[in-house]
């Protein structure tokens, strides 16, 4: 056989026999890698371009977002204290600061008396000990009426009333002087059992904070 080198081919390829190399896998091969690399930029674009039109409708904090609500729930959930609370536990007197007028509004004689001993033992000061005016004698059904002026309202009487819990809290308008009135109604029985008094006492100097509610985050 004769070998041939065809014109144009600068001696790259050497002809054997009768058949020439064929040219056109290398040509498809080539095209092939072009269409690749076009589409992969291509979607590269794309993608791009998506990502900075979500960041500009979402303003572009999304991560920053995330966070800030995080900690927003943190802070939510921590307990925090009443300002309001604490002012009130701050103003209330103790037991030695109020003086209490004892008055019976029964027909149990001695009654006046003997809640009046109980209550100097449990620190209170005692004033006027007797029947009661005639505008409450035999007219208080319930437990007890407490009585004293527009000051007491949040000072002495919640302090005083922790001894009678069920007893009616009232002021009376134009009233002078600091002292309040315990008069007894027909329901007394007795005076609350100290420890749970005492207990009431420390909760109204006392308040427990008071928590948010959790947020779903």
């Amino acid at each position: 056989m004769s070998m041939l080198t065809p014109p144009g081919m600068g001696g790259q390829y050497r002809i054997t026999g009768d058949k020439y190399p064929r040219m056109r896998p290398r040509r498809r091969r080539a095209r092939l890698t072009l269409s690749v690399v076009a589409t992969v930029t291509a979607l590269g674009l794309v993608g791009w371009g998506t990502l900075q039109l979500i960041d500009v409708f979402t303003g572009g904090g999304g991560t920053a977002s995330a966070a800030g609500s995080a900690g927003d729930c943190v802070k939510q959930a921590a307990a925090s204290p009443s300002p309001a609370a604490g002012a009130s536990a701050a103003a209330l007197p103790k037991p030695a600061q109020i003086t209490v007028n004892v008055y019976n509004a029964t027909t149990r004689t001695g009654l006046a008396k003997d809640t009046a001993d109980a209550l100097k033992k449990r620190g209170f000061k005692i004033g006027d000990v007797g029947n009661a005016p005639a505008r409450f004698d035999s007219k208080v059904k319930g437990t007890a009426v407490l009585l004293g002026p527009a000051s007491a309202l949040k000072t002495s009487l919640p302090v005083l009333a922790t001894q009678l819990t069920a007893a009616d809290q009232r002021t009376e308008a134009g009233r002078k002087g600091t002292a309040v009135d315990l008069i007894i109604g027909d329901a007394f029985k007795a005076l609350t059992p100290q420890p749970t008094a005492a207990k009431a006492i420390t909760a109204l100097s006392h308040p427990q904070p008071k928590t948010a509610p959790k947020k779903n985050c």
